[in-house]
Formats: C-alpha cells, structure tokens, sequence
C-alpha cells in the first residue's frame, strides 16, 4: 500500500501555512514576551463611512464561510504559541545547567506526542532506522518484541521463534526492568536501546515474571537476528500446519509459497490448515490483508476509519482460495496484537476459519509513518480498524471461538505473585478508548506445543459457523484511503483495496503497536519495535508505547 497520499495530507497539516495567525483582536492584544520578534498591528480609529474599497476588505464572519472556518481549525492559537515560546524562554535561561536549544525542542516534540496514545511517537533517525529494520527482517539484537512503559522498563510482546531471546526462555508477559545490573530509566528509550549490540556480545537482563517473587537474570547473547516470518510443516497427512511470527515485506508471497508446498506433500490438496499467530505481534497491514485474501472468494476483509478521508479505507477479497475451502483454525493469544487480529477476525467474520486460543492484545488502531527532513520520523495514530461485521477490534481485541488455557494453568496458585498483569491495549496508559471495551484483564499467553496439539483436534471437528455478520453485508467503511498498521511508506499494495489503502506497520503494525526490536515501541500492525514496541525494528505496531524490537 502506498502512503505518499496520506503523508502528503498530513504535511500539508504541518505545514508552515497551518501556524498562519488571524490578528489579534485590536481592543485587547496580548503581551507578547520579551524575546518574541512578533508584532503587534498598531490600532486604527474607525472611520465613520467606509469606502466601497474598505467594504471589499471587511472579513467575512466564519460562520458564514465554511471556508473559513476549515481554515480557522487548522490554525495554532497565536496564544499558545506565546505560552509556549515563554515557557521555552524561561527554561534556557533560567535552569541550573545550559540546555541546547535543539534538544529543548527534540524534547518538546516528543512532549506534543505523549499524552496522545502509547502508539504515537516521536522517532530520532537511530530509532527511525531501527523501526524500519523490523519490517526488512534483519538486525543486530536478541530478537524480542518489546514495548515501553513509563519508567523505562519493557514489556516483551513476543520473543520471536529461533532468536537467543527465545532460546534463553524469555516469554511473553515479561517486564524488562534492568539491563546488566543497570536500571532502566526512561532515557533509555532513546535510539536503539539497550538490548540492540554487536553480534557475539550478550546481555544480563532482570526479568519480573508472573509468579516469580524476584527478578529473574537472564543472560541472553546477541546476534544477528535474520527474521523468517514463515514456516510451515504437516501435522499428519493432510493436515498442514504454518507459524506466522511477524508480517513482514514478504510474509504473503512466503505464505502462499508453503502453501503450495504443503498441498503437495499431501497430495495435491489439504484437508486442513492451522495459522499459529501466536505472540506475533503485528507489522504491515499489507501483508495480513493479501493473507487473508489469499484464503477468502469474498468478502471484505477490513475497514480503517479516521478523522480525515484519506484515513477511511476499505479492503475486500478477490476470487480464489488457495485451500479450495479446506478448513482453518486460527490460534490466537495476547501476544496476537494488530496485522494478527485483523486477520483472525477477517476469516472468522467471513466464517472461514475457526479463532481458538485466548483474547488477543486488542490493537486496533492504524500508524501512519511520516518520515522528516533530517532522518526523524513521527509514527501517529491516524485511525482504527473495523472487522468485516463492524465491530472495532480496539482495547478488546478477538474473542476465541473456544477458549485455551496455559499449561498447568488449572493447578496453579491463583494468588501467585503477577509482574506482568498490564499486557493488553486496554491497560496500557493513555489508550484510545474502545466501543467494546470491558475493563477485563485480557487473555493469557500460550506457550508450547499443547496449543497446537488442541487446534488440530479442533481442525478435525465438524463445524457449524458461528459468525452472524457475513462480510457482504456489513455496513461499509468511508471513502477508501491507504492503510498501514506501523508500516513504512514503501510498503506494497494490497491485494483489492477499493481505493488507495493507507500506510500500515511493525504491526505496525505496532505499529503493534507491538513493534521491531528497537527496544521502544508497538504491540504488534506496528506495529511494534523489536526490543522495543513491538519488534526490534518495528511494528508492529508496535509496544507502544513504542513498540520496537531489539
């Protein structure tokens, strides 16, 4: 999908033009401090009979020019901008230690993002580049998909499958909150974070885990982690089985190529299919739409709404299922964030596939990445996402056709100890708030190979469809626009968009949040960041706070 449009409106809404001041009322101007360079237009007796020449220039009231007032709601309160430059004043002079003027303002640009939702940040080049890593699939870390909280620790989304962090067994759930002895602060969520290194070189993290009554240390190398978003491999003759662990660039073409491969170890067709999206955490939208589509005849597969047009969008399948119907059984968890719930939802609305496991992380929001001048980049929050029945997928997320349970889960001391009870969107600070939000703690991560064991029974199961909205007949999205869930602008089109999609991501979707391993982020797309929100590089979406991975 293409993101040039939407970045383009949103420059425009950026733009210089956009700070245009009306004057100041002439009866009562404000002071204006010392240092501004502002004028202030010198009052004029009114004249008792204007001229026709006068009369030409008399202002139109905005209220009777819807021009106008279009033009008014984009324009800063000149206000606010002496407030502003005042408290800027005040601290370059006046605090005990010399700041420089640019970090003063790289610290008031965060600051405009920050009580807007843990998904949109400010990104400096080194994080910028870091998040795009993430949908490349290659970079230097310990390969988990983490997000920022508030005093610097990480919340891991997901460690991604093969990397050292998920061979040290750290797990979905963990909170990250010291890094070779040291504490993690907020300041740590600057540049590539702590968990990002030279290959060969390893790293002592203290881990919080749920029933632990201590931190855990855990050493964990780094290395270069090469990410394979897809693997696939049979379960019993006829029975195919593929683990999605990120959408990536070229996550649908490798998902149709294993497809194919597994149809022919069976023979030339499958009796059925099991998605694992497990802890998976986002990434470009792009990649979950053309997925789905690639599963689906018809149908819509999801819609993006936001405040301007260009944000609306509508996505829908084409003819051609790549199973020629065989069934599928989606499995799903909390760490399932983003570009993952929209494509659970998609198939279970369109009553293509069974969603089993636990409610997902309920990422439903759309990042759009708008890369700056000087290598920054601000990841904002520029719309939802709806699945084909209407319903938003915000702070609620999938709600499992039938539901699993960690193992061990039913012997366990319910009064254990929980380091890692806020693992939702519904519980992370500042979150937009959702249509079918409930207040509940969310689902549970499911680790290991009993998951599977579970969905292939379930895959053997008659099935009646449960979904009571087909995609036909959900009401539509707005005007289609290019979609991203915390993806970069370069991400390729969907399948059948109606109209140009918005851009998505790492996901991003993850923009997850979750997100790449930058160790900021999404969850989860995208996004997240890898090793920050959401995956070391981005994504999905982003955690996100950003979500990163490291």
């Amino acid at each position: 999908m293409r993101v040039s449009s939407l970045t383009l409106a949103l420059s425009l809404l950026l733009s210089p033009a956009a700070f245009a001041q009306s004057p100041p009322p002439v009866e009562a101007p404000a002071e204006i401090p010392s240092d501004a360079s502002e004028p202030t237009p010198p009052a004029t007796a009114p004249s008792d009979a204007p001229s026709p020449a006068d009369d030409a220039e008399i202002p139109v009231a905005a209220s009777d020019d819807p021009g106008a007032m279009d033009q008014a709601s984009n324009r800063v309160p000149l206000q606010e901008i002496r407030r502003y430059v005042g408290v800027f004043n005040a601290v370059r002079e006046a605090y005990v230690e010399p700041v420089e003027d640019s970090k003063l303002m790289s610290s008031a640009i965060r600051g405009l993002l920050l009580d807007l939702d843990p998904h949109s940040v400010y990104m400096q080049k080194e994080t910028a580049a870091a998040f795009d890593e993430g949908t490349e699939g290659a970079y230097d870390g310990i390969g988990v998909e983490v997000m920022y909280l508030g005093d610097g620790s990480m919340r891991v989304i997901a460690p991604i499958d093969g990397t050292p962090a998920a061979k040290a067994g750290i797990r979905a759930g963990d909170v990250i909150v010291s890094v070779d002895g040291r504490t993690l602060t907020p300041s740590d969520n600057n540049g590539a974070g702590p968990l990002r290194g030279a290959p060969g070189t390893s790293v002592m993290l203290g881990v919080l885990r749920d029933g632990e009554t201590a931190p855990l240390e855990i050493r964990v190398d780094r290395e270069t982690i090469r990410v394979v978003s897809v693997r696939g491999r049979m379960l019993e003759p006829g029975y195919g089985y593929i683990r999605l662990s990120q959408f990536q660039m070229d996550t649908a073409a490798d998902f149709s190529r294993i497809v194919g491969e597994l149809k022919q170890q069976a023979g030339g067709s499958l009796r059925g299919l099991v998605i694992d999206l497990r802890s998976n955490p986002g990434g470009l939208l792009t990649s979950a739409v053309q997925i789905a589509d690639d599963l689906l005849d018809s149908g819509k597969i999801v819609s993006t709404r936001g405040r301007i047009p260009i944000s609306d969008a509508e996505f829908s399948a084409t003819p051609g299922d790549l199973l020629d119907g065989a069934p599928v059984i989606a499995l799903v968890d909390v760490g399932s964030a983003s570009a993952s719930e929209v494509l659970a939802g998609a198939l279970r609305d369109n009553n293509r596939a069974r969603v089993i496991g636990s409610r997902t992380f309920g990422k439903g929001s759309v990042q759009t990445v708008l890369p700056l001048d000087n290598g920054d980049s601000v990841k904002l929050t520029t719309a939802r996402y709806y699945t084909p029945s209407g319903r938003s997928i915000q702070a609620r997320g999938i709600d499992p056709d039938t539901i699993l349970r960690p193992e061990g889960a039913e012997t366990a001391d319910p009064n254990a100890p929980r380091a890692a009870t806020v693992y939702t969107e519904a519980n992370l600070p500042g979150h937009l708030q959702g249509d079918e939000e409930d207040g509940s703690t969310g689902g549970e991560a499911l680790p290991g190979d009993g998951p599977i064991n579970a969905a292939l029974a379930e895959l053997k199961k008659p099935w009646v469809p449960t979904a009571q909205v087909h995609a036909e007949d959900a009401s539509p999205a707005a005007a289609p626009a290019q979609a991203t869930e915390t993806a970069p602008a370069t991400a390729p089109a969907p399948a059948t968009p109606p109209a140009p999609p918005t851009e998505s991501v790492p996901e991003t979707e993850p923009t997850v949040d979750p997100a790449p391993e930058a160790e900021p982020a999404s969850p989860p797309d995208t996004s997240t960041d890898p090793e920050a929100p959401a995956a070391d590089p981005a994504t999905p979406e982003t955690a996100e706070p950003p979500s990163t991975t490291p």
